[in-house]
């Protein structure tokens, strides 16, 4: 049995916020951050939105896409770090407001690494037959916790979701290999300080994911028995253009293998690499049988990759 996504959606608030938007707020420039990120605008929640209704939103939409009931649900995942509180569980949430009467649920704090490590948990119930379909989340309001005060940081965030449901997909397909890692160590480097607002060390974290992205992109081709040169797409946490780039050339792709969506949305965190997913299946850019690469890294210091066969 292999385990593979049957349907995806996301979600993104209506609320532009641009570069331009930006200089009017703070001492930067849409130059300054778009040669250093590559981003050009993200998307902002009203204060009327909570993660946990961006969270619906996209549920409903890869229920939809995947043609299936959410009474079909076996267990809901929702992976982030902005809880619209500490418990309940955005996930429970979710599992209420969508109707998934059967399923359970709980959060899985990861941050930018949260949809593998969702997707990677997923695998392993419905693989061992405990749960026939999973719903994985990814979702962040990280505009509520921004400091704006911290130019450097203040730019990069976004809020959005994207959703998963993974189930049983045919031979061949679905997830074929995976690596999850973490460095406790480096949690100083980006963390949530006492005024719930966003701290990072950004020398340190870009040096991390650049050697992370590219090692953990190669191990998961080695443990699939697969190399660079059978990769279709590459999907990495849409973090910073340069650390993407970086991912890219170690696996000597071309630029128009890799994924890029961080120019229209910015750090959307664990939201990221299924808004992609599904930004390159609307543009044709992704099919059947086609070989991904999905990397993720963020704060813990954590890390996540996997290679997919696409297909039901």
């Amino acid at each position: 049995m292999n385990a593979g996504i049957i349907g995806i959606g996301r979600y993104v608030p209506e609320k532009v916020m641009t570069n331009f938007d930006l200089e009017k707020m703070m001492d930067t420039s849409d130059e300054w951050i778009r040669t250093r990120t590559g981003i050009e605008e993200r998307r902002f929640a009203a204060d009327t939105q909570e993660t946990s209704d961006l969270a619906v939103a996209a549920a409903k939409d890869a229920l939809n896409n995947a043609g299936i009931a959410a009474e079909e649900i076996g267990l809901v995942l929702v992976a982030t770090v902005t809880q619209d509180q500490a418990f309940p569980s955005v996930a429970c949430m979710v599992q209420d407001q969508i109707g998934a009467v059967n399923a359970a649920a709980m959060d899985v704090g990861a941050a930018c690494a949260g949809f593998i490590y969702g997707m990677v948990t997923a695998k392993q119930f419905v693989e061992s037959n405990a749960y026939k379909y999973v719903l994985v989340v990814g979702v962040e309001k990280l505009s509520k916790v921004i400091d704006w005060e911290d130019r450097n940081t203040a730019v990069l965030f976004g809020d959005g979701a994207s959703a998963a449901v993974l189930g049983q997909v045919s031979e061949g397909r679905g997830i074929l290999s995976f690596e999850l890692g973490s460095d406790g160590s480096g949690g100083k480097h980006l963390y949530l300080t006492q005024q719930q607002t966003i701290a990072m060390n950004g020398r340190e974290v870009f040096k991390f994911a650049v050697r992370q992205m590219g090692e953990s992109a190669i191990n998961v081709l080695d443990k699939a028995g697969l190399s660079k040169e059978d990769v279709d797409l590459l999907v990495p946490h849409q973090a910073n253009m340069r650390i993407m780039e970086s991912a890219r050339e170690r696996l000597e792709l071309p630029p128009e293998k890799m994924s890029k969506t961080i120019h229209k949305y910015g750090n959307t965190s664990a939201a990221s690499i299924g808004i992609s997913l599904v930004e390159e299946l609307e543009a044709g850019k992704i099919k059947d049988d086609d070989l991904l690469v999905l990397i993720g890294f963020g704060g813990g210091l954590t890390w996540g990759a996997l290679t997919m066969r696409w297909g039901k």
